[in-house]
């Protein structure tokens, strides 16, 4: 087990203001580009130790922002996140292992109706007080994800070779949770 300092048991609530969900895919093979989730919520539960914690979580993929409407729109679409019929993505955790000062987060990803195990390497980033007389929590989570494994399989090939959207996806999570008091 690993001591993190100030560590509280509880139920924790995602603070989605405060939260941030986002990725990194390669376009056109020469660059990345990157967007974000504006709403995530769930719950972390806290044991004795982070080791015994589970996370529960939801993503509304309609809140999607790369900074271009139109890109958004389409990526809306069938051809990628299908949010008509697929409007939230989830995550629920199967377990926290310790990797020296930082853990491994594991769990079960759902995109698009599909469910896949992932890993995310975790940092406990603090707890402590906030401004309000509660308790909050951050987190700092990465993982990288194939598309096509998920049903995110668009395959626009290039003259030049390669493809318009790579099949590798980094996901990057910052979460402060606020400590449930009743």
């Amino acid at each position: 087990m690993t001591s993190i300092p100030n560590f509280a048991a509880g139920t924790w609530d995602i603070d989605s203001v405060h939260s941030d969900v986002s990725f990194v895919v390669r376009h056109m093979m020469v660059s990345k580009v990157r967007g974000r989730f504006e709403k995530v919520s769930g719950e972390i539960v806290t044991g004795d130790s982070i080791e015994n914690s589970t996370v529960n979580a939801t993503i509304d993929v309609t809140t999607i922002s790369t900074g271009n409407e139109q890109r958004d729109d389409h990526i809306r679409s069938a051809d990628f996140f299908e949010t008509e019929k697929f409007p939230e993505w989830s995550f629920t955790s199967t377990g926290v292992l310790a990797k020296g000062d930082d853990h491994v987060l594991a769990g079960d990803l759902t995109i698009k109706g599909v469910t896949k195990p992932v890993e995310f390497d975790l940092e406990v980033n603090g707890i402590g007080p906030d401004a309000y007389g509660g308790t909050r929590a951050g987190f700092s989570a990465t993982t990288t994800i194939k598309r096509s494994e998920f049903g995110v399989d668009i395959a626009t090939p290039m003259e030049s070779g390669g493809v318009v959207v790579g099949e590798k996806v980094g996901i990057e999570l910052e979460i402060q949770a606020v400590l449930r008091t009743a």
